[in-house]
């Protein structure tokens, strides 16, 4: 069964930095894709990130590009996502996502997702 497990949300000044990391079990790694996806209160989950374990391709949203980076770790099975120039509008739940075959920006096309880290933007 895979498992997805997020850690390293925290509260934040407006312009710092976080990582967050997606440590990942009970799966095969190739031809998977794992997502970052964030959710604020009454609205839909967003697309943030994506990358390719096999090959490490990444895909990110056009808010979040040139101040995020995805990456792996495929001897630690652990995606990160690195967050610099934290925004107000950064703030809310991140959750690491994962899929087979395929990068994807719809969050109904993972299958599998972690529990979500709180992370909180101070201006």
């Amino acid at each position: 069964q895979v498992q997805l497990v997020e850690s390293g949300g925290g509260l934040v000044q407006a312009g710092g930095s976080l990582r967050l990391s997606c440590a990942a079990s009970g799966l095969t790694l190739d031809s998977y894709i794992t997502g970052w996806f964030r959710r604020t209160p009454g609205k839909e989950r967003e697309f943030v990130a994506a990358i390719s374990w096999r090959v490490g391709s990444t895909n990110y949203a056009d808010s979040v590009k040139g101040r995020f980076t995805i990456s792996r770790d495929n001897s630690k099975n652990t995606v990160y996502l690195q967050m610099n120039s934290l925004k107000s509008e950064d703030t809310a739940v991140y959750y690491c996502a994962g899929k087979k075959y395929g990068s994807s920006r719809y969050s109904n096309d993972y299958t599998t997702w972690g529990q979500g880290t709180q992370v909180t933007v101070s201006s």
